[in-house]
Protein backbone atom coordinates (compact mmCIF):
# COMPACT_ATOMS: atom_id res chain seq x y z
CA UNK A 1 0.00 0.00 0.00
CA UNK A 2 1.38 3.30 -1.22
CA UNK A 3 -0.19 6.53 1.22
CA UNK A 4 -0.47 9.73 -0.30
CA UNK A 5 -1.51 13.10 0.59
CA UNK A 6 -3.65 15.69 -1.19
CA UNK A 7 -2.65 19.61 -0.33
CA UNK A 8 -5.77 21.77 -1.17
CA UNK A 9 -9.37 20.68 -0.56
CA UNK A 10 -11.10 23.43 -3.30
CA UNK A 11 -12.35 21.81 -7.29
CA UNK A 12 -9.43 20.28 -7.90
CA UNK A 13 -8.31 18.96 -4.48
CA UNK A 14 -11.62 17.57 -3.98
CA UNK A 15 -11.76 16.47 -7.55
CA UNK A 16 -8.73 13.93 -7.03
CA UNK A 17 -10.10 12.69 -3.80
CA UNK A 18 -13.30 11.54 -5.90
CA UNK A 19 -11.30 10.27 -8.88
CA UNK A 20 -9.23 7.88 -6.55
CA UNK A 21 -12.09 6.97 -4.63
CA UNK A 22 -14.74 6.29 -7.54
CA UNK A 23 -11.85 4.79 -9.71
CA UNK A 24 -10.22 3.04 -6.65
CA UNK A 25 -9.90 -0.74 -7.60
CA UNK A 26 -9.05 0.20 -11.64
CA UNK A 27 -6.35 3.04 -9.84
CA UNK A 28 -4.99 0.24 -7.46
CA UNK A 29 -4.62 -2.25 -10.23
CA UNK A 30 -2.74 0.12 -12.91
CA UNK A 31 -0.66 1.67 -10.17
CA UNK A 32 0.35 -2.14 -8.86
CA UNK A 33 -0.16 -1.15 -5.55
CA UNK A 34 -3.40 0.33 -3.51
CA UNK A 35 -3.10 3.98 -2.97
CA UNK A 36 -4.54 5.15 -0.07
CA UNK A 37 -5.12 8.90 1.12
CA UNK A 38 -4.01 9.66 4.19
CA UNK A 39 -4.28 13.31 4.58
CA UNK A 40 -5.77 16.17 3.23
CA UNK A 41 -4.56 19.25 3.93
CA UNK A 42 -6.48 22.74 4.25
CA UNK A 43 -7.15 25.81 6.59
CA UNK A 44 -10.79 24.99 6.87
CA UNK A 45 -12.83 22.14 8.48
CA UNK A 46 -15.51 20.12 6.57
CA UNK A 47 -17.64 19.11 8.90
CA UNK A 48 -20.29 16.11 7.02
CA UNK A 49 -17.76 15.60 4.46
CA UNK A 50 -16.77 11.79 3.86
CA UNK A 51 -13.24 12.55 4.73
CA UNK A 52 -13.69 15.27 7.17
CA UNK A 53 -11.32 12.59 9.56
CA UNK A 54 -8.34 13.05 6.78
CA UNK A 55 -8.41 16.68 7.14
CA UNK A 56 -5.13 18.10 8.98
CA UNK A 57 -4.23 21.67 9.11
CA UNK A 58 -0.20 21.92 9.36
CA UNK A 59 1.71 20.70 6.40
CA UNK A 60 4.46 19.64 8.97
CA UNK A 61 2.05 16.44 9.39
CA UNK A 62 2.63 14.97 5.87
CA UNK A 63 5.92 16.15 5.43
CA UNK A 64 7.14 14.25 8.37
CA UNK A 65 5.36 10.90 7.97
CA UNK A 66 7.44 8.61 6.00
CA UNK A 67 4.62 6.81 5.32
CA UNK A 68 3.66 9.58 2.59
CA UNK A 69 5.52 8.78 -0.59
CA UNK A 70 2.67 10.79 -3.31
CA UNK A 71 1.76 13.94 -2.53
CA UNK A 72 -0.94 15.87 -5.04
CA UNK A 73 -0.36 19.84 -4.92
CA UNK A 74 -4.10 21.50 -5.88
CA UNK A 75 -3.26 25.11 -3.71
CA UNK A 76 -2.97 27.07 -6.89
CA UNK A 77 -0.85 30.00 -7.03
CA UNK A 78 3.30 30.14 -6.15
CA UNK A 79 2.98 30.74 -2.18
CA UNK A 80 2.87 28.56 0.13
CA UNK A 81 2.58 25.81 -2.46
CA UNK A 82 6.55 26.33 -3.72
CA UNK A 83 7.25 26.18 -0.16
CA UNK A 84 5.05 22.99 0.36
CA UNK A 85 6.82 21.16 -2.76
CA UNK A 86 10.53 21.67 -2.24
CA UNK A 87 10.05 20.36 1.52
CA UNK A 88 8.45 17.65 0.21
CA UNK A 89 10.53 16.95 -2.68
CA UNK A 90 13.91 17.45 -0.35
CA UNK A 91 11.98 14.87 1.57
CA UNK A 92 12.11 12.80 -1.62
CA UNK A 93 8.26 12.59 -1.74
CA UNK A 94 6.89 12.81 -4.98
CA UNK A 95 4.23 15.64 -5.90
CA UNK A 96 1.99 16.11 -8.73
CA UNK A 97 0.36 19.20 -9.42
CA UNK A 98 -1.91 21.30 -12.11
CA UNK A 99 -0.56 24.42 -10.44
CA UNK A 100 0.45 26.60 -14.11
CA UNK A 101 1.57 29.45 -12.33
CA UNK A 102 4.26 27.36 -10.13
CA UNK A 103 5.50 25.31 -12.72
CA UNK A 104 5.99 27.66 -15.39
CA UNK A 105 7.87 30.01 -12.44
CA UNK A 106 9.98 27.32 -11.00
CA UNK A 107 9.51 24.32 -12.97
CA UNK A 108 12.98 24.00 -13.40
CA UNK A 109 14.13 24.16 -10.36
CA UNK A 110 11.54 21.50 -9.24
CA UNK A 111 12.25 19.05 -11.21
CA UNK A 112 16.08 19.46 -10.96
CA UNK A 113 14.98 18.72 -6.71
CA UNK A 114 13.28 15.99 -7.66
CA UNK A 115 16.08 14.43 -9.48
CA UNK A 116 18.65 15.11 -6.81
CA UNK A 117 16.08 13.54 -4.30
CA UNK A 118 15.22 9.88 -5.95
CA UNK A 119 11.22 11.29 -6.87
CA UNK A 120 9.55 12.74 -9.22
CA UNK A 121 7.30 16.21 -10.32
CA UNK A 122 4.88 16.31 -12.29
CA UNK A 123 2.77 18.30 -13.63
CA UNK A 124 0.88 16.88 -16.72
CA UNK A 125 -2.77 18.87 -15.73
CA UNK A 126 -0.63 21.98 -16.14
CA UNK A 127 -1.55 22.91 -19.56
CA UNK A 128 -4.01 20.76 -20.94
CA UNK A 129 -6.17 20.20 -18.28
CA UNK A 130 -7.46 16.49 -18.74
CA UNK A 131 -5.60 16.43 -22.17
CA UNK A 132 -2.60 14.34 -21.98
CA UNK A 133 0.28 16.55 -24.02
CA UNK A 134 3.25 16.95 -21.70
CA UNK A 135 3.90 13.15 -21.23
CA UNK A 136 3.60 12.50 -24.70
CA UNK A 137 5.91 15.14 -25.46
CA UNK A 138 8.36 14.09 -22.81
CA UNK A 139 7.92 10.65 -24.14
CA UNK A 140 6.04 9.48 -27.33
CA UNK A 141 7.42 11.88 -29.44
CA UNK A 142 11.45 11.86 -28.56
CA UNK A 143 12.43 10.95 -31.87
CA UNK A 144 10.60 13.79 -33.48
CA UNK A 145 12.26 17.41 -33.26
CA UNK A 146 9.02 19.68 -32.33
CA UNK A 147 9.02 22.99 -34.37
CA UNK A 148 5.62 24.13 -34.06
CA UNK A 149 2.97 23.94 -31.22
CA UNK A 150 -0.26 26.20 -31.70
CA UNK A 151 -2.93 25.94 -28.98
CA UNK A 152 -6.25 26.86 -28.08
CA UNK A 153 -5.36 26.31 -24.12
CA UNK A 154 -8.29 28.15 -22.20
CA UNK A 155 -11.76 27.35 -22.00
CA UNK A 156 -12.88 30.50 -20.59
CA UNK A 157 -12.18 32.54 -24.31
CA UNK A 158 -12.90 29.98 -26.12
CA UNK A 159 -16.71 29.66 -24.99
CA UNK A 160 -16.95 33.75 -24.88
CA UNK A 161 -15.42 33.64 -28.81
CA UNK A 162 -17.87 30.56 -29.56
CA UNK A 163 -20.79 32.64 -28.02
CA UNK A 164 -19.55 35.98 -29.82
CA UNK A 165 -19.56 33.86 -32.97
CA UNK A 166 -22.68 32.01 -33.09
CA UNK A 167 -25.16 34.27 -31.42
CA UNK A 168 -23.64 37.87 -32.23
CA UNK A 169 -23.82 38.96 -28.55
CA UNK A 170 -20.77 41.43 -27.64
CA UNK A 171 -18.12 40.28 -25.35
CA UNK A 172 -19.39 41.97 -21.78
CA UNK A 173 -23.02 39.90 -22.01
CA UNK A 174 -21.01 36.40 -22.68
CA UNK A 175 -18.90 37.28 -20.10
CA UNK A 176 -21.22 37.97 -17.72
CA UNK A 177 -23.22 34.83 -18.89
CA UNK A 178 -19.61 32.72 -18.47
CA UNK A 179 -19.28 33.57 -15.56
CA UNK A 180 -23.08 32.38 -14.20
CA UNK A 181 -22.15 29.61 -15.55
CA UNK A 182 -19.06 29.11 -13.81
CA UNK A 183 -16.91 29.05 -16.86
CA UNK A 184 -15.08 32.11 -15.73
CA UNK A 185 -14.08 33.70 -12.62
CA UNK A 186 -15.39 36.45 -10.64
CA UNK A 187 -11.76 38.46 -11.55
CA UNK A 188 -11.42 37.10 -15.28
CA UNK A 189 -8.18 38.69 -15.77
CA UNK A 190 -5.98 36.05 -16.22
CA UNK A 191 -7.96 34.55 -18.66
CA UNK A 192 -9.39 37.00 -21.03
CA UNK A 193 -5.89 39.03 -20.94
CA UNK A 194 -4.08 35.95 -22.18
CA UNK A 195 -1.68 35.34 -19.30
CA UNK A 196 -3.28 31.84 -18.40
CA UNK A 197 -2.46 30.44 -21.83
CA UNK A 198 0.83 32.41 -21.68
CA UNK A 199 1.88 30.57 -18.77
CA UNK A 200 0.80 27.40 -21.01
CA UNK A 201 2.18 27.95 -23.86
CA UNK A 202 5.59 29.03 -21.92
CA UNK A 203 5.35 25.53 -20.45
CA UNK A 204 5.02 23.68 -23.73
CA UNK A 205 8.21 25.60 -24.62
CA UNK A 206 10.36 24.53 -22.20
CA UNK A 207 9.29 20.92 -22.26
CA UNK A 208 10.12 21.23 -26.31
CA UNK A 209 13.06 22.67 -25.95
CA UNK A 210 14.42 21.90 -22.38
CA UNK A 211 15.12 25.14 -21.44
CA UNK A 212 13.38 27.87 -19.85
CA UNK A 213 10.91 29.92 -21.43
CA UNK A 214 10.11 32.96 -19.32
CA UNK A 215 6.60 33.89 -19.26
CA UNK A 216 7.26 37.85 -18.67
CA UNK A 217 8.86 37.70 -22.07
CA UNK A 218 5.76 36.50 -23.92
CA UNK A 219 3.71 38.52 -25.49
CA UNK A 220 0.18 38.72 -23.94
CA UNK A 221 -3.02 40.13 -26.12
CA UNK A 222 -6.53 39.09 -24.71
CA UNK A 223 -9.85 39.09 -25.96
CA UNK A 224 -11.56 42.15 -24.68
CA UNK A 225 -11.41 44.55 -28.03
CA UNK A 226 -13.16 41.58 -30.28
CA UNK A 227 -16.17 42.70 -31.43
CA UNK A 228 -19.66 41.43 -33.55
CA UNK A 229 -18.06 42.92 -36.04
CA UNK A 230 -15.04 41.29 -36.45
CA UNK A 231 -17.16 38.12 -36.46
CA UNK A 232 -19.17 39.87 -39.83
CA UNK A 233 -15.92 39.76 -41.27
CA UNK A 234 -14.18 36.38 -40.33
CA UNK A 235 -17.74 35.19 -41.80
CA UNK A 236 -17.28 36.34 -44.52
CA UNK A 237 -13.82 35.24 -45.36
CA UNK A 238 -15.11 31.61 -43.75
CA UNK A 239 -13.26 32.15 -40.69
CA UNK A 240 -13.69 32.05 -36.85
CA UNK A 241 -11.66 34.11 -34.55
CA UNK A 242 -9.68 31.94 -31.54
CA UNK A 243 -7.37 32.98 -28.89
CA UNK A 244 -4.08 30.99 -29.88
CA UNK A 245 -0.76 30.07 -28.12
CA UNK A 246 1.57 29.72 -30.56
CA UNK A 247 5.73 28.71 -29.96
CA UNK A 248 7.29 28.77 -33.34
CA UNK A 249 11.27 27.36 -33.93
CA UNK A 250 12.70 28.98 -37.08
CA UNK A 251 15.88 28.77 -38.49
CA UNK A 252 16.98 29.02 -34.71
CA UNK A 253 15.05 31.84 -33.86
CA UNK A 254 12.22 30.57 -31.11
CA UNK A 255 9.09 32.62 -30.74
CA UNK A 256 6.02 32.56 -27.89
CA UNK A 257 3.07 34.53 -28.39
CA UNK A 258 -0.59 34.74 -27.06
CA UNK A 259 -3.27 37.20 -29.61
CA UNK A 260 -6.52 36.29 -30.95
CA UNK A 261 -6.53 35.29 -34.46
CA UNK A 262 -8.27 34.27 -37.56
CA UNK A 263 -8.11 31.00 -39.04
CA UNK A 264 -9.32 29.29 -42.10
CA UNK A 265 -11.74 25.81 -42.05
CA UNK A 266 -8.23 23.97 -43.21
CA UNK A 267 -6.97 24.40 -39.58
CA UNK A 268 -7.67 21.62 -36.97
CA UNK A 269 -8.28 24.15 -34.62
CA UNK A 270 -11.03 25.21 -36.60
CA UNK A 271 -13.87 23.05 -35.24
CA UNK A 272 -12.62 23.50 -31.38
CA UNK A 273 -15.71 25.26 -29.57
CA UNK A 274 -16.94 25.84 -26.32
CA UNK A 275 -15.24 25.35 -23.23
CA UNK A 276 -12.88 22.59 -25.16
CA UNK A 277 -9.10 23.02 -25.96
CA UNK A 278 -6.90 21.74 -28.23
CA UNK A 279 -3.29 21.38 -29.46
CA UNK A 280 -1.68 20.79 -32.51
CA UNK A 281 1.67 20.38 -32.78
CA UNK A 282 4.67 19.67 -35.35
CA UNK A 283 6.95 17.62 -35.75
CA UNK A 284 9.42 17.12 -38.70
CA UNK A 285 8.72 13.57 -38.80
CA UNK A 286 5.64 13.30 -37.70
CA UNK A 287 3.81 16.18 -39.52
CA UNK A 288 1.35 18.00 -37.46
CA UNK A 289 -0.78 15.86 -34.13
CA UNK A 290 -3.28 17.26 -32.54
CA UNK A 291 -4.59 16.70 -28.68
CA UNK A 292 -7.92 17.68 -28.42
CA UNK A 293 -10.28 17.26 -24.95
CA UNK A 294 -11.77 19.34 -21.33
CA UNK A 295 -8.44 21.74 -20.87
CA UNK A 296 -10.11 22.43 -17.52
CA UNK A 297 -13.05 21.59 -15.01
CA UNK A 298 -12.53 19.23 -11.61
CA UNK A 299 -12.73 16.15 -12.61
CA UNK A 300 -10.60 16.55 -15.93
CA UNK A 301 -7.92 17.95 -14.26
CA UNK A 302 -8.49 15.62 -11.51
CA UNK A 303 -8.32 12.67 -13.44
CA UNK A 304 -4.61 14.02 -15.28
CA UNK A 305 -3.31 14.96 -11.89
CA UNK A 306 -4.26 11.51 -10.43
CA UNK A 307 -2.57 10.02 -13.72
CA UNK A 308 0.68 10.98 -12.22
CA UNK A 309 0.08 9.98 -9.10
CA UNK A 310 -0.24 6.06 -10.71
CA UNK A 311 3.22 6.92 -11.95
CA UNK A 312 4.99 7.91 -9.48
CA UNK A 313 3.52 4.79 -7.41
CA UNK A 314 4.99 2.55 -10.43
CA UNK A 315 8.59 4.30 -10.08
CA UNK A 316 8.94 4.67 -6.41
CA UNK A 317 12.77 5.61 -5.89
CA UNK A 318 13.15 6.86 -9.45
CA UNK A 319 12.20 10.26 -11.15
CA UNK A 320 10.06 10.26 -14.21
CA UNK A 321 10.78 11.68 -17.50
CA UNK A 322 10.49 15.80 -17.90
CA UNK A 323 11.61 18.73 -16.58
CA UNK A 324 13.82 21.27 -18.24
CA UNK A 325 17.04 23.04 -16.96
CA UNK A 326 17.36 26.38 -15.67
CA UNK A 327 19.08 27.83 -18.55
CA UNK A 328 16.84 30.63 -20.38
CA UNK A 329 15.10 29.76 -23.75
CA UNK A 330 16.38 33.01 -25.38
CA UNK A 331 12.83 34.44 -27.64
CA UNK A 332 12.80 36.62 -30.22
CA UNK A 333 10.08 39.42 -30.40
CA UNK A 334 6.98 38.26 -31.81
CA UNK A 335 6.70 41.26 -34.20
CA UNK A 336 9.53 39.47 -36.56
CA UNK A 337 7.34 37.52 -37.36
CA UNK A 338 5.52 37.40 -40.69
CA UNK A 339 1.95 36.71 -41.33
CA UNK A 340 -1.29 38.65 -42.82
CA UNK A 341 -3.45 40.91 -40.75
CA UNK A 342 -7.11 42.15 -41.52
CA UNK A 343 -7.35 45.88 -40.88
CA UNK A 344 -11.12 47.35 -40.95
CA UNK A 345 -11.12 50.98 -41.81
CA UNK A 346 -13.57 53.71 -42.89
CA UNK A 347 -14.32 53.52 -46.56
CA UNK A 348 -13.28 57.40 -47.11
CA UNK A 349 -9.94 56.27 -46.41
CA UNK A 350 -9.59 53.28 -48.67
CA UNK A 351 -7.50 55.22 -51.14
CA UNK A 352 -4.71 55.99 -48.47
CA UNK A 353 -4.94 52.68 -47.31
CA UNK A 354 -4.13 50.65 -51.09
CA UNK A 355 -1.53 53.48 -51.42
CA UNK A 356 0.35 52.35 -47.91
CA UNK A 357 0.17 48.93 -48.39
CA UNK A 358 -0.22 48.06 -52.01
CA UNK A 359 -2.17 45.01 -53.28
CA UNK A 360 -4.36 44.19 -51.10
CA UNK A 361 -7.40 41.89 -50.65
CA UNK A 362 -10.71 44.02 -49.93
CA UNK A 363 -13.26 42.41 -47.69
CA UNK A 364 -17.16 43.63 -47.41
CA UNK A 365 -19.09 42.35 -44.60
CA UNK A 366 -21.59 44.60 -44.69
CA UNK A 367 -20.71 47.29 -42.38
CA UNK A 368 -21.71 51.05 -43.10
CA UNK A 369 -19.32 53.41 -43.64
CA UNK A 370 -16.32 50.53 -43.55
CA UNK A 371 -14.15 47.92 -45.13
CA UNK A 372 -11.56 45.82 -44.36
CA UNK A 373 -8.24 44.43 -45.93
CA UNK A 374 -6.30 41.42 -45.90
CA UNK A 375 -2.73 42.35 -46.31
CA UNK A 376 0.18 40.83 -47.86
CA UNK A 377 1.96 38.99 -45.17
CA UNK A 378 4.26 41.15 -43.36
CA UNK A 379 5.95 41.07 -40.38
CA UNK A 380 4.71 43.43 -37.30
CA UNK A 381 7.21 45.88 -37.34
CA UNK A 382 6.40 46.38 -41.34
CA UNK A 383 3.06 46.49 -40.42
CA UNK A 384 3.45 49.07 -37.72
CA UNK A 385 5.34 51.18 -40.00
CA UNK A 386 3.25 51.18 -42.56
CA UNK A 387 0.30 51.99 -40.46
CA UNK A 388 2.22 55.07 -39.27
CA UNK A 389 1.76 56.16 -42.53
CA UNK A 390 -2.43 56.30 -42.69
CA UNK A 391 -4.58 58.83 -40.66
CA UNK A 392 -6.11 55.66 -39.17
CA UNK A 393 -7.57 52.35 -38.97
CA UNK A 394 -10.43 50.80 -36.35
CA UNK A 395 -8.92 47.45 -35.71
CA UNK A 396 -6.83 44.56 -36.99
CA UNK A 397 -6.32 41.40 -36.15
CA UNK A 398 -3.85 38.87 -37.43
CA UNK A 399 -5.03 35.90 -39.93
CA UNK A 400 -2.76 33.11 -39.37
CA UNK A 401 -2.95 30.42 -41.85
Amino acid sequence: MVKAAVLGYGTVGSGIVEVIKTNQKLIDQRAGEQVDIKYILDLRDFPGDPYENLVVHDVQVILQDPEIRVIAEAMGGVEPAFTFTKAALSAGKSVCTSNKELVEKHGAELCELARQNSCSYLYEASVGGGIPILRPLATSLTADHIDAVTGILNGTTNYILTKMDEEGADFDSVLKQAQEMGYAERNPEADIEGHDAGRKIAILASIITGKDADFDQIYTEGITAINPEDFAYAHTMKKAIRLLAIYREKNGSFFAYVAPAMIGRDNPLYGVRDVFNSILVHGNMLGNAMFYGAGAGKLPTASAVVGDMVDCVRSLGKTLPGGWSTEKLPLTDHKSRAKRFLVRIKEEDAAGFREVFGDCEEIRAGIDGELGFLTAEMDENEFEKKASRIREYISRIRVED
